[in-house]
């Protein structure tokens, strides 16, 4: 009787670092990767035999190809995001996930009388049209709900940093990340003056569909600078050299449309080729320096 009163025995357990992840942002990543990969496989394959399929009238396949291409890219990531523990380890790749939702049906909304379900055109373009916006509507909706459901979730002791960046990789990623951020921000609230940077024909919502896709990219590149963890950015790092290569499978198939001599298309090979390195010099870095991540799961 006296061992079974002993108060050490009736310590409550020490709680696991970080804020758990709730059941709510990892149904909502799957639901996402799933109709990523019907919807951004069909852009990227309708793009490829060079032509138009989109919610809008769009002057080329690059712009719906590309959107496709993004979608295409993140799925796995966001497949894989189920497995993550901890809210630490996934913002940065929900928080871009959020910009990507509510950007686009912003957009979406703003522009909605150049929807084909408003001015009228073909009926697969039409259901797209009508399919696009409500879903994307759903999953806003669904992503407050479980964002707000995840911060309110209990956090334990902080999540310590395992593996720290390198001080080499900190100044191109900085680069990296603003050059995305700062297209993305001039394509979405100025398309007017800044479509004419895109070295290729784009009209108004091509441009503003554009924008979001890149801001998303600089705050997914920026947040895994901010975080200064390769094991926290591991969901993210998965990202990145799925849709590079995406992207770039569409721009080479429409590689005559590109103006590829002039800045803005330099650019792009650059911005590209740098998504492609940071994730890819990511991958190598987590093989070779994860012992302590990964013995730190394995004791949880």
């Amino acid at each position: 009787m006296a061992e079974s009163s002993d108060p050490r025995r009736a310590t409550a357990p020490e709680p696991e670092p970080g804020r758990p992840l709730s059941a709510g942002v990892a149904l909502l990543a799957t639901a996402v990767a799933v109709i990523n990969l019907l919807v951004g496989g069909t852009l990227t394959t309708v793009a490829l035999t060079g032509h138009v399929l989109g919610a809008w009238s769009s002057p080329d396949p690059l712009s719906p190809g590309l959107i496709g291409a993004g979608m295409l890219g993140a799925a796995p990531a966001l497949f894989g995001l189920a497995r993550t523990r901890t809210w630490e380890q996934a913002r940065t790749l929900v928080l871009p996930l959020t910009v990507v939702l509510a950007g686009l049906f912003a957009v979406s909304l703003l522009n909605a009388g150049r929807l084909y379900i408003a001015r009228g055109g073909p009926i697969v373009s039409v259901l797209f049209s009508l399919g696009w916006l409500f879903v994307l509507g759903l999953l806003c909706v669904g992503a407050a709900v479980c964002l707000a459901g995840q911060l309110v979730r209990r956090s334990g002791p902080p999540v310590p940093r395992t593996a720290p960046l390198p001080g080499w990789s900190k100044p191109p990623l900085a680069v990296l990340g603003s050059s995305w951020l700062g297209i993305g921000t001039g394509l979405l609230l100025r398309p007017g003056f800044w479509a004419d940077f895109v070295p290729w024909h784009t009209n108004r919502l091509d441009a503003q569909a554009l924008g979001v896709w890149a801001l998303a990219l600089g705050v997914g590149v920026l947040g895994s600078l901010t975080e200064d963890d390769l094991d926290r950015t591991r969901p993210a790092l998965q990202s990145l050299p799925g849709t590079a290569l995406a992207m770039t499978l569409v721009l080479a198939a429409r590689a005559p449309h590109v103006d590829w001599s002039s800045g803005p298309g330099l650019g792009l090979v650059a911005m590209v080729a740098g998504l492609l390195a940071a994730g890819a010099s990511g991958r190598l870095l987590l093989r070779g320096g994860a012992g302590p991540g990964e013995a730190m799961r394995g004791a949880g």
